[in-house]
């Protein structure tokens, strides 16, 4: 009887721990709150949790193989470059397994939006990618406003910018 519950005991564990695994992997819901986890960028720059409160942020999804991120990205980088003053920050990140495929494919671009790899940390708050391109729009306390998968048309992408902080 020992020996069964015991075995009883492991499967229940198991269970719970596949029943968390599954939760930390799911997409986030648009209304959910969000904490963006400390983030290093391809260039160095080290962002913390701190750095992204109290902004709206616009997140990609991309992979350097992808032909409809090929498309949507130069729209992102006009959108990067008309928000650079208006209180909204742009953060990409890279689903490639190859860092130096995502490292190559933005200097041949000549991208300057910050560019994240994909990780645990990440995919614990925006899950795991089933379609790229794929944006989300935090507001600046960390509300999922917008979830948007798939490629997206230049003027719907720079229409994100409403989404920018009035300055004062």
């Amino acid at each position: 009887m020992n020996a069964v519950s015991r075995y009883g005991r492991l499967l229940l564990a198991a269970g719970m721990l596949a029943a968390a695994a599954a939760h930390a992997q799911a997409p986030p819901k648009v209304g959910d709150k969000l904490v963006m986890p400390d983030v290093q960028l391809l260039d160095g720059t080290r962002l913390s949790t701190t750095d992204f409160a109290g902004k709206p942020l616009v997140v990609e999804y991309w992979a350097s193989w992808c032909p409809y991120c090929a498309r949507q990205n130069p729209h992102l980088q006009k959108l990067t470059d008309a928000a650079r003053d208006k209180g909204l920050r742009i953060l990409t990140v890279s689903i490639d397994r190859d860092e130096q495929a995502a490292r190559d494919y933005i200097a041949k671009h000549g991208y300057t939006f910050g560019v994240a790899m994909d990780n645990e940390a990440l995919r614990a708050v925006f899950g795991k990618r089933r379609v790229i391109p794929e944006i989300f729009v935090l507001d600046a306390n960390g509300k999922l406003l917008e979830a948007i998968p798939g490629e997206m048309f230049e003027e719907d992408v720079l229409e994100l910018l409403r989404h920018a902080t009035p300055r004062s």
